[in-house]
């Protein structure tokens, strides 16, 4: 699916000739819904959202306490993920950890603008950044 890179040195993977790779999916889908599929289920809340590229699959990000993109990748082996939110145009690649350049993907582009982020809105906590520095200090 990507052309094969090497690392840049700069925290990135590119091709021989400097470029970030291009991944390309041959009938990309719709995305799942307009939250993380996983957080929706248990009336959870995320930071910020992920939608994969080969199923559509939406996802919260590594920001947010459950990581659900992430093990979505982890289960399933679908390694491409384009941001979801409003105004970002950006593909990652979790295998190697790094961007590549991905094809236009089937409306809609993100969650809607009015969506909060964190989000939803009446599910955040109002701790919620203490969760998450005390997630970042229980994994050292």
């Amino acid at each position: 699916m990507a052309d094969s890179g090497a690392d840049s040195g700069d925290g990135g993977v590119h091709d021989d000739a400097g470029r970030i790779p291009r991944i390309d999916v041959a009938d990309p889908p719709p995305p799942s819904g307009a939250g993380c599929v996983e957080c929706d289920a248990v009336d959870g809340w995320w930071v910020h959202l992920r939608r994969c590229v080969e199923c559509g699959h939406i996802g919260c990000c590594d920001d947010s306490l459950e990581r659900h993109s992430r093990r979505h990748f982890q289960s399933t082996g679908h390694r491409y993920i384009q941001t979801f939110e409003p105004g970002e145009d950006w593909f990652w690649d979790f295998e190697v950890d790094a961007y590549v350049e991905g094809p236009a993907l089937p409306p809609p582009r993100s969650h809607p603008e009015e969506q909060t982020v964190p989000g939803p809105a009446d599910r955040v906590p109002s701790n919620w950044q203490r969760q998450l520095l005390q997630r970042r200090i229980d994994e050292g």
